[in-house]
């Protein structure tokens, strides 16, 4: 049996499906995974994230260490409770861990890091932080919940205590506010709208089943994942790992290169790279024919062979998309290897669903 968050038993009550995630006994689903994922993209749904790991981060040192520590600069959070998208990177520029950080104001922070990457995030913290006066307090007494979609804010903020809801329907994307012990940040990984909030464990299982009995929809882990897919959402492990590096991973946009002489871990590696050329990037794909795309299957472009990171079936588009690894000069059509057959698809540029809608140039190749 592995580690279970604080809402295990309600999820065992509703009929979840539960599986191993990064050591977790999580929902993979609650009898459909598609109507899951059409709820997020047409109305709400409530995912429980407890799995994931918040760090809170202290000490006249925070900010120095922190711009030391990631490829973006959080020197860019200009107002309070604002919060920016990062990865961590090793000496070569390999993505250790893509996480989001939030300044809390002075020289506190928060930092929300992936679940199966714990144990390394927090060794790769600790042996950078030695040379500043930094604290860092893991928040494991916490619950954290992702409630996304279209009516998302509006439905959990009649179950948040006093003026909370107000001020938290008042938030831009990457902000975050932090009332009465309840931490509220308008981000996600669905391509949708919504909070992630969290909360002491009571409050969040009061939560829980406030929003199913209001109607919001119980989400598991695949639904996640067509949502994010669909998104053009990097998953660790799969579409960035630390052998590859934001450049070769669609995220060029999360390196802060100025100012110019802001040292961080792999900028040198990155400078190299980006001279030289990156030879490789993750790029979407559309199956043509018939079939799934899954992880692992090989491409074959006008440019030489490429490898799919991610795949499978979009319940929004009613067809097959992925993210691949390809020769950075690749585009238009391509094929993919399908058990033992090669199969048509285009390259195509992500994300394919925005805001519930498809993308109406989706369809047409990258040229």
């Amino acid at each position: 049996m592995g580690k279970q968050t604080g809402l295990y038993a309600r999820h065992r009550a509703a009929g979840a499906k539960l599986v191993d995630f990064g050591g977790w006994d999580m929902p993979l689903h609650y009898g459909s995974q598609i109507d899951e994922h059409h709820a997020v993209r047409q109305r709400a749904g409530v995912f429980d994230v407890s799995h994931m790991t918040v760090v809170d981060i202290s000490g006249a040192g925070s900010r120095a260490w922190l711009r030391y520590l990631l490829a973006n600069d959080v020197d860019r959070l200009q107002s309070q409770g604002k919060g920016l998208y990062s990865c961590m990177l090793n000496p070569a520029g390999g993505v250790v861990d893509d996480l989001i950080v939030y300044w809390q104001g002075d020289e506190d922070y928060r930092m929300v890091v992936n679940a199966a990457t714990r144990d390394a995030d927090l060794q790769w913290m600790e042996s950078s932080v030695k040379d500043y006066t930094v604290n860092l307090r893991e928040r494991a007494d916490l619950a954290m919940l992702a409630v996304q979609g279209p009516q998302a804010r509006e439905a959990a903020a009649a179950f948040l205590p006093g003026e909370i809801g107000d001020a938290a329907l008042a938030l831009g994307a990457f902000e975050s506010l932090e009332r009465d012990g309840i931490f509220i940040a308008r981000t996600g990984y669905t391509g949708e709208d919504g909070w992630e909030i969290l909360l002491e464990q009571s409050a969040a299982e009061r939560m829980w089943d406030q929003l199913l009995q209001a109607g919001v929809q119980p989400c598991g882990l695949g639904a996640r994942d067509t949502l994010r897919l669909e998104a053009g959402l990097n998953l660790y492990g799969q579409d960035m790992t630390m052998n590859t590096s934001p450049l070769e991973s669609n995220l060029g946009w999360t390196i802060a290169w100025d100012p110019a002489d802001r040292d961080f871990i792999g900028r040198f590696a990155l400078a190299e790279q980006r001279a030289s050329g990156v030879g490789r990037q993750l790029k979407g794909l559309l199956l043509d024919g018939r079939g799934v795309m899954r992880a692992g299957q090989a491409v074959r472009t006008n440019s030489g062979e490429g490898q799919i990171t991610s795949g499978g079936f979009s319940p929004t588009m009613q067809r097959s998309i992925a993210l691949a690894r390809l020769p950075a000069d690749a585009a238009g059509h391509c094929e993919v290897q399908i058990r033992d057959k090669f199969v048509p698809a285009h390259i195509v540029k992500v994300p394919f669903v925005r805001n519930g809608q498809i993308k109406t140039d989706i369809h047409k190749p990258i040229e």
